[in-house]
Order: structure tokens, then C-alpha cells, then sequence
């Protein structure tokens, strides 16, 4: 069975900062934690409406983005992990090999890739760059989301191990060229809304859009106004 190492493990708390309310701040998780339907133990979000809940319980991103992004915007900025708000950080895993549903036995719980992250313009004002939000959409370095399928103690020390693939996968990446990509290709929506693992705020935008040829206003969310 394939298995990944954890790099790293983080918990955040509410807190102002970068003038915002945001639990984007997290700090390194050294002991074992008990994940809930909900997530980590003492992991908090400020938007409960368009962070957290059953289907975005965890976030993973991919540690090697971080180079990515110094490439683009500079050593000036200090590009590493947590940055994105991460909970999970790891090398080796990409949008390019996770697929959607894929389910892990992580410690005693058993986690499913739900959707890939949604940016939002929180991560601009997290890095002071205008537009962030945008080419993280763009590039599709998005990172991904779980959903807890049994919940229980989990650690960083313990593996992230593939015990489950769905028949006809798509990777977080395919997901993305779609929905963010082109988002009105008919047989691409079709092909998501055939995804029974993805989340229902996503199958329902997707259901939208199949029925009014429409794609709903990303303004608020990308730019915040």
C-alpha cells in the first residue's frame, strides 16, 4: 500500500491578524491529537460558513509549492509551511497524484479527499500580495480538503496510508482544470457530477451550472468585496 510521511502537522486558533479575524496563524502539533468528524482538536476557523465543517474538516498542501511560489514572487517573502493555513504538510503528494475520494487510514483514523481548496482572498491579505488568490486558482496549487470518514487519535508521526481508490478517479488537478479551468465545458461537468465523493457544496454548483449555463460570482470569494 502506498504511504506518505507527514512533514508536518498544525493547529491554529482564532486570532486578529493581518487585519482580519483568522485562524490561518498555525503552530506546529508535536503530540498526538484526536480528530473529530470536524477535525483536529483545538484546530479553529473563523468563517464557519466557508471554512470547516463535515467535508472540509482537513487541509493538505503540498510542502514543494512553497518553491513554486518563491520562484514567482521572491525571497523577500518567507514562503514555507503553515502559510496556506495547512493542517497537513507533506512532499511527494500533489494535485497531480491525489485523486478525489481517495481514502487514508492516518493513526486510528480513517480520512477522503472531498474537494480541492477553494482560495480565498484571506490568503492575499495573508501575503500581501494583491491578486494571490487568483493565481492559486489559476495554477490549480491549490491543495485539497478532507472529510472524516472514522474519526480517532492521529498524530504527525504517523503515515498517511492509501487503503482506497474509487474506479474511474480524477486527480485534485482534473478537478480543478474543470471547475476553476473551464467552467461551463458541458462533458466536464458531467464528468464531476458523476464524483460521488465530492463535496456537496461542489456537486451543487456544478448541478448549477449544468442547468443555467451560469457560473456562480467568484468576486467575494477571490477578492473579498
Amino acid at each position: 500500500m502506498l504511504s506518505h510521511s507527514i512533514n508536518a502537522l498544525y493547529c491554529g486558533v482564532v486570532s486578529q491578524c493581518y487585519n482580519m479575524q483568522s485562524a490561518i496563524n498555525k503552530q506546529a502539533a508535536l503530540t498526538p491529537l484526536y480528530l473529530s468528524f470536524t477535525g483536529l482538536a483545538g484546530d479553529e476557523c473563523a468563517d464557519k460558513t466557508h471554512h470547516g465543517g463535515l467535508e472540509r474538516a482537513l487541509h493538505q498542501y503540498p510542502a514543494e509549492h512553497y518553491v513554486y511560489w518563491r520562484e514567482i514572487y521572491g525571497n523577500t517573502i518567507n514562503w514555507q509551511a503553515p502559510g496556506m493555513g495547512e493542517n497537513i504538510s507533506t512532499f511527494g503528494m500533489t494535485e497531480q497524484s491525489v485523486c478525489l475520494g481517495d481514502q487514508y487510514q492516518w493513526g486510528d483514523a480513517v480520512i477522503e479527499v472531498s474537494q480541492p481548496r477553494s482560495p480565498c482572498f484571506k490568503l492575499n491579505k495573508r501575503w500581501g500580495i494583491e491578486r494571490f488568490s487568483e493565481k492559486m486558482q489559476e495554477n490549480h496549487r491549490c491543495g485539497w480538503l478532507y472529510r472524516v470518514v472514522t474519526p480517532g487519535i492521529v498524530s504527525v508521526n504517523d503515515p498517511l496510508i492509501l487503503i482506497k481508490r474509487v474506479n474511474n478517479p480524477m486527480t485534485v488537478d482534473e478537478v480543478c482544470k474543470i471547475f476553476f479551468g473551464d467552467p461551463l465545458n458541458q462533458k466536464g461537468l458531467e464528468k464531476l457530477s458523476q464524483q460521488q465523493t465530492l463535496s456537496a457544496s461542489w456537486q451543487n454548483k456544478v448541478a448549477a451550472r449544468l442547468t443555467n449555463k451560469v457560473v456562480e460570482s467568484w468576486q467575494f470569494r477571490l477578492q473579498g468585496e
